[in-house]
């Protein structure tokens, strides 16, 4: 059984795989552009998923109404490092976090059929005034990878999860450090 919150993720040396959800006139000119441009809205916050299944979940395979379009942005993991060292956890003092330049919130992971499991997926909320510096700095590439969400879900409506499962990103434990762990309570 994993640990009850623990950061789980697609990441190489550099980088670290985050998941949105767009409609087509976010969506496209981003993977134009490989970066957050107009009309994204640099005022508000934006919520990064690294969980792809979480995001199925939310996004219910990409067929809710301004969820149709999947991205997997490619963020430094400096810049994600920095996110999580900037959090405040959603359950924390409301005061801190209404001056929060980083909400994390910790929800039911979701398996392969969107059942919520024992164990926890963050979700990291990029307030506006951090925004800029997501979309302009830390992300490094935009992948649109709706047609393999739409596959995957497929799939598991003809009963062949086998075949699904294996067309998952990979994910596993990130590192965090010590002081990050403590803070985000990320179990070690």
């Amino acid at each position: 059984m994993p640990p009850q919150r623990q950061i789980r993720a697609d990441y190489d040396a550099r980088t670290i795989v985050v998941y949105q959800a767009y409609p087509p006139a976010i969506a496209d000119p981003a993977v134009q552009a490989q970066r957050f441009v107009p009309p994204f809205s640099f005022h508000r916050m934006t919520w990064i998923k690294p969980s792809f299944l979480w995001l199925m979940h939310r996004s219910n395979w990409a067929s809710k109404p301004g969820q149709e379009r999947i991205l997997a942005a490619r963020i430094t993991r400096e810049g994600w490092d920095q996110a999580l060292s900037l959090g405040n956890l959603a359950t924390g003092d409301p005061a801190a976090l209404a001056k929060a330049a980083v909400h994390i919130q910790w929800d039911p992971e979701r398996s392969l059929r969107g059942a919520a499991l024992n164990h926890y997926s963050i979700q990291v909320g990029i307030s506006a005034a951090l925004s800029r510096t997501f979309a302009g700095q830390w992300v490094t590439s935009i992948t649109d990878i709706t047609p393999q969400a739409r596959t995957i879900a497929q799939l598991l409506r003809n009963g062949q999860a086998a075949r699904a499962q294996r067309l998952l990103p990979p994910e596993r434990a990130y590192p965090v450090s010590a002081a990050t762990a403590r803070h985000l309570r990320i179990d070690t």
